[in-house]
Protein backbone atom coordinates (compact mmCIF):
# COMPACT_ATOMS: atom_id res chain seq x y z
CA UNK A 1 0.00 0.00 0.00
CA UNK A 2 1.20 3.52 -0.79
CA UNK A 3 1.00 6.21 1.86
CA UNK A 4 -0.55 9.46 0.65
CA UNK A 5 1.81 12.41 1.17
CA UNK A 6 -0.64 15.13 2.18
CA UNK A 7 2.01 17.83 2.38
CA UNK A 8 2.52 17.94 -1.37
CA UNK A 9 -1.20 18.21 -2.19
CA UNK A 10 -0.61 17.73 -5.90
CA UNK A 11 -3.22 16.02 -8.01
CA UNK A 12 -1.92 12.84 -9.55
CA UNK A 13 -3.37 9.82 -11.29
CA UNK A 14 -4.36 7.13 -8.82
CA UNK A 15 -2.27 4.08 -9.69
CA UNK A 16 -1.98 2.53 -6.24
CA UNK A 17 -3.99 2.33 -3.07
CA UNK A 18 -4.11 5.55 -1.04
CA UNK A 19 -3.73 5.22 2.70
CA UNK A 20 -3.72 8.19 5.04
CA UNK A 21 -3.12 7.27 8.67
CA UNK A 22 -5.05 9.37 11.19
CA UNK A 23 -1.84 10.29 13.00
CA UNK A 24 -0.28 11.54 9.75
CA UNK A 25 -3.24 13.47 8.30
CA UNK A 26 -2.81 17.23 8.02
CA UNK A 27 -5.28 19.16 10.16
CA UNK A 28 -6.43 22.70 9.35
CA UNK A 29 -8.49 24.66 11.85
CA UNK A 30 -10.34 27.95 11.85
CA UNK A 31 -12.50 29.47 14.58
CA UNK A 32 -15.55 27.30 13.79
CA UNK A 33 -14.34 24.08 12.19
CA UNK A 34 -11.54 21.55 11.93
CA UNK A 35 -10.64 19.95 8.60
CA UNK A 36 -8.68 16.72 8.40
CA UNK A 37 -7.17 16.40 4.92
CA UNK A 38 -7.34 12.78 3.81
CA UNK A 39 -6.48 12.37 0.11
CA UNK A 40 -6.00 14.62 -2.91
CA UNK A 41 -5.54 12.78 -6.21
CA UNK A 42 -6.66 13.36 -9.80
CA UNK A 43 -9.46 10.87 -9.19
CA UNK A 44 -10.82 12.31 -5.93
CA UNK A 45 -10.29 14.69 -3.06
CA UNK A 46 -11.48 13.76 0.43
CA UNK A 47 -11.45 15.48 3.79
CA UNK A 48 -13.37 15.38 7.05
CA UNK A 49 -14.79 18.52 8.67
CA UNK A 50 -16.14 18.94 12.16
CA UNK A 51 -18.29 22.02 12.61
CA UNK A 52 -18.99 23.74 15.92
CA UNK A 53 -22.60 24.49 16.84
CA UNK A 54 -23.99 26.97 14.32
CA UNK A 55 -20.81 27.05 12.20
CA UNK A 56 -21.20 28.06 8.56
CA UNK A 57 -19.36 25.77 6.17
CA UNK A 58 -19.59 27.28 2.69
CA UNK A 59 -21.61 29.99 0.96
CA UNK A 60 -23.68 29.19 -2.13
CA UNK A 61 -21.45 27.90 -4.90
CA UNK A 62 -21.27 25.29 -7.65
CA UNK A 63 -18.66 23.23 -9.44
CA UNK A 64 -18.50 22.83 -13.22
CA UNK A 65 -16.44 19.63 -13.25
CA UNK A 66 -16.79 17.91 -9.89
CA UNK A 67 -19.51 16.08 -8.04
CA UNK A 68 -19.40 16.92 -4.33
CA UNK A 69 -20.40 14.15 -1.94
CA UNK A 70 -21.41 14.59 1.70
CA UNK A 71 -21.63 11.81 4.29
CA UNK A 72 -22.71 12.89 7.78
CA UNK A 73 -20.81 10.94 10.42
CA UNK A 74 -22.58 12.57 13.36
CA UNK A 75 -24.68 15.62 14.14
CA UNK A 76 -26.79 17.52 11.61
CA UNK A 77 -25.82 19.45 8.50
CA UNK A 78 -28.10 21.96 6.78
CA UNK A 79 -27.55 21.96 3.03
CA UNK A 80 -28.84 24.06 0.17
CA UNK A 81 -29.27 21.94 -2.99
CA UNK A 82 -30.48 23.99 -5.93
CA UNK A 83 -33.47 25.85 -4.48
CA UNK A 84 -34.16 23.42 -1.62
CA UNK A 85 -32.97 23.30 1.98
CA UNK A 86 -32.33 19.87 3.43
CA UNK A 87 -31.13 18.75 6.86
CA UNK A 88 -28.83 15.75 6.73
CA UNK A 89 -28.56 13.61 9.86
CA UNK A 90 -25.97 11.04 10.93
CA UNK A 91 -25.71 8.33 8.27
CA UNK A 92 -27.21 10.48 5.48
CA UNK A 93 -25.45 10.64 2.11
CA UNK A 94 -25.82 13.35 -0.53
CA UNK A 95 -24.18 13.66 -3.97
CA UNK A 96 -24.43 17.07 -5.65
CA UNK A 97 -23.73 16.97 -9.41
CA UNK A 98 -21.83 19.65 -11.34
CA UNK A 99 -23.61 22.96 -12.03
CA UNK A 100 -25.93 22.55 -9.01
CA UNK A 101 -25.77 25.46 -6.56
CA UNK A 102 -25.23 24.28 -3.00
CA UNK A 103 -24.10 25.51 0.41
CA UNK A 104 -23.78 23.99 3.87
CA UNK A 105 -23.57 24.75 7.56
CA UNK A 106 -24.08 22.95 10.83
CA UNK A 107 -27.85 22.75 11.28
CA UNK A 108 -29.21 25.37 13.70
CA UNK A 109 -28.32 24.39 17.26
CA UNK A 110 -26.26 21.41 16.12
CA UNK A 111 -22.68 20.36 15.53
CA UNK A 112 -21.75 18.30 12.48
CA UNK A 113 -19.00 15.84 11.57
CA UNK A 114 -18.95 15.32 7.80
CA UNK A 115 -16.88 13.36 5.30
CA UNK A 116 -16.51 15.21 1.97
CA UNK A 117 -15.51 13.70 -1.34
CA UNK A 118 -15.01 15.43 -4.69
CA UNK A 119 -14.69 13.51 -7.91
CA UNK A 120 -12.70 14.13 -9.96
CA UNK A 121 -10.08 15.58 -7.65
CA UNK A 122 -8.00 18.57 -8.62
CA UNK A 123 -5.49 19.47 -5.96
CA UNK A 124 -8.04 21.09 -3.63
CA UNK A 125 -5.97 20.89 -0.43
CA UNK A 126 -4.36 24.25 -1.21
CA UNK A 127 -7.86 25.74 -1.49
CA UNK A 128 -8.86 24.29 1.90
CA UNK A 129 -5.69 25.71 3.45
CA UNK A 130 -6.52 29.11 1.92
CA UNK A 131 -10.01 29.01 3.44
CA UNK A 132 -8.52 28.41 6.86
CA UNK A 133 -6.08 31.30 6.46
CA UNK A 134 -8.90 33.65 5.41
CA UNK A 135 -11.10 32.55 8.34
CA UNK A 136 -8.21 33.22 10.73
CA UNK A 137 -7.58 36.65 9.18
CA UNK A 138 -4.21 35.62 7.73
CA UNK A 139 -5.17 36.03 4.05
CA UNK A 140 -7.33 38.38 1.98
CA UNK A 141 -10.80 37.02 1.03
CA UNK A 142 -10.13 38.26 -2.54
CA UNK A 143 -7.74 35.32 -2.91
CA UNK A 144 -10.71 32.96 -2.67
CA UNK A 145 -12.59 34.76 -5.45
CA UNK A 146 -9.48 34.81 -7.62
CA UNK A 147 -9.02 31.04 -7.26
CA UNK A 148 -12.46 30.03 -8.60
CA UNK A 149 -11.34 28.58 -11.92
CA UNK A 150 -8.26 26.88 -10.48
CA UNK A 151 -10.27 24.97 -7.87
CA UNK A 152 -13.61 24.70 -9.76
CA UNK A 153 -15.36 26.66 -7.02
CA UNK A 154 -17.78 29.25 -8.38
CA UNK A 155 -19.71 31.38 -5.90
CA UNK A 156 -23.28 32.44 -6.61
CA UNK A 157 -26.07 34.28 -4.83
CA UNK A 158 -28.87 32.39 -3.12
CA UNK A 159 -31.64 34.35 -1.40
CA UNK A 160 -32.85 31.05 0.09
CA UNK A 161 -29.46 30.38 1.69
CA UNK A 162 -29.09 33.95 2.92
CA UNK A 163 -32.53 33.70 4.58
CA UNK A 164 -31.67 30.34 6.15
CA UNK A 165 -28.47 31.74 7.67
CA UNK A 166 -30.29 34.83 8.93
CA UNK A 167 -33.03 32.77 10.59
CA UNK A 168 -30.42 30.58 12.28
CA UNK A 169 -28.96 33.59 14.13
Amino acid sequence: MTTNENTTATAQTLSAAVLTRAAEAEVCADPSSVMTLLADTAGFTSYRSTFATGAVGAPAHFHTKATEIFYVISGSLQVLVGEELKVLEAGDFLAVPPHTPHAFAAAPGAEADVLFLFTPGMGRFDYLRLLGRVMRGEADPKEIAESGERYDNHYCDSPIWRAALESAK
